[in-house]
């Protein structure tokens, strides 16, 4: 293979960047506080950093820090081409199934669903839209958040709705689908008896949800239709009766945007705790409402844990990756503690050195910490759809 692949995940306010030659790292790096105070910061593979910039925050929206990061990146590899540039992209509708190589076509498609994910999907479609206009020559593919989770069975996909409803697509797609699959893959090194088995997997941060699978085949998700459904998050709220909805609008008055702004910006965490979506940050302060909504996260976790396992027939581990799964030890052990019926016993000093196996020898349903890496997953399905190098085997 000749040239580079760029990776770019971009968020509401940020744009995460991985150059890869082959499977090697060589350049990682984030624009953060677009809109805000745009900085820019690319380390090489060994972390060290070696493009710093800041920028004013007028005129400079995500296609613009998109076309700056990229001019930043070319500059640092000399001359070599770029082969191409992979997007994760939250919602692929029912239409997309698996990656694939962006057009005008498929950008019209991906913008029709920005209704299913407002908070995400037109962020993830500003770079490609950049890249389209500036460097036409360069060949861009799309990966899919939901495309793991489409192989789902049929009834795992419904809701109890009028099939009209259901036909115009109101359906469980699921979320996180690239971080499940990059974790699936590395099950086959690290616990050959888990990759054909029943694990559950928590991807645990900001935004936060679970995924049942079995033979690295996603089951059952906790995330549904959109992003904002299943376990309570750092703003968002989880699990709601929809007849909450309808009272918001009874008797508070509430309209659409203002009860989107409610869930999916000042619940979660944030709303319980009245303090901070971040979970540091609750566990430093002495809030009573802060200890209650760490409580609330992980009940609300084991609870979902029980539903996934019942969805597998049984559990043969459970899996922890995401911001706060890979760091953050209490949270880890509370949620094992409320698991202790499903047969987890967690060691303490594995736990507390927080990577690989962290339960006993004697549990029944084994723990792991497995950091993610989606940036690695679109490196690897961009490689695969352009041509650029073999599907992984773990790739159907």
């Amino acid at each position: 293979m000749t040239g580079y692949v760029a990776v770019l995940n971009a968020g509401s306010s940020s744009i995460k960047f991985a150059l890869y030659e082959g499977e090697e790292l060589r350049f990682r790096g984030r624009v953060e506080q677009i809109g805000v105070s745009p900085r820019l910061r690319i380390a090489d593979a060994a972390g060290a950093a070696v493009v710093e910039e800041t920028w004013p925050a007028e005129g400079v929206d995500h296609g613009v820090a998109t076309e700056r990061l990229l001019a930043a990146a070319i500059a640092l590899i000399d001359g070599r081409p770029v082969s191409g540039v992979g997007h994760r992209v939250v919602h692929g509708g029912v239409k997309y199934a698996a990656p694939v190589r962006v057009d005008a076509q498929v950008i019209s498609d991906l913008t029709e669903l920005s209704s299913l994910a407002p908070l995400h999907q037109p962020h993830n479609l500003a770079p490609i839209e950049a890249i389209a206009a500036a460097a036409p020559h360069i060949p861009q593919v799309a990966c899919f958040d939901t495309a793991f989770h489409r192989g789902q069975p049929h009834l795992a996909q419904l809701f109890g709705l009028p099939r009209e409803i259901t036909e115009a697509g109101v359906r469980r797609y699921g979320f996180h689908g690239l971080s499940y699959e990059y974790v699936a893959s590395r099950l086959g090194d690290l616990a050959p008896e888990l990759a054909g088995g029943r694990v559950v997997i928590a991807h645990l941060g900001n935004g936060a949800s679970a995924c049942a699978v079995r033979e690295g085949r996603s089951i059952a998700s906790t995330m549904g239709f959109t992003a904002v459904d299943g376990l309570m998050m750092g703003t968002r709220s989880g699990n709601l009766d929809p007849g909450v909805l309808i009272w918001l609008m009874d008797v508070r008055g509430m309209d659409a945007r203002q009860i989107e702004d409610l869930v999916y910006r000042r619940s979660g965490l944030l709303g319980v705790s009245g303090v901070s979506s971040d979970m540091q940050a609750l566990k430093a302060s002495k809030a009573p409402e802060a200890a209650e909504a760490i409580a609330l996260f992980c009940y609300r976790l084991v609870r979902e844990v029980g539903s996934l396992a019942a969805a597998l027939g049984g559990i043969d581990g459970l899996i922890f990756t995401g911001g706060i799964g890979e760091n953050d030890a209490d949270v880890r052990a509370q949620v094992a503690e409320g698991c202790r019926w499903l047969g987890v016993e967690l060691d303490a000093g594995r736990n507390a050195a927080g990577t690989g196996l962290i339960s006993t020898d004697a549990s029944v349903t084994s723990v792991w910490v497995v950091p993610t890496d989606e940036e690695r997953m679109v490196a690897r399905h961009t490689m695969s759809v352009l041509g650029l190098a073999t599907p992984p085997s773990h790739i159907r």
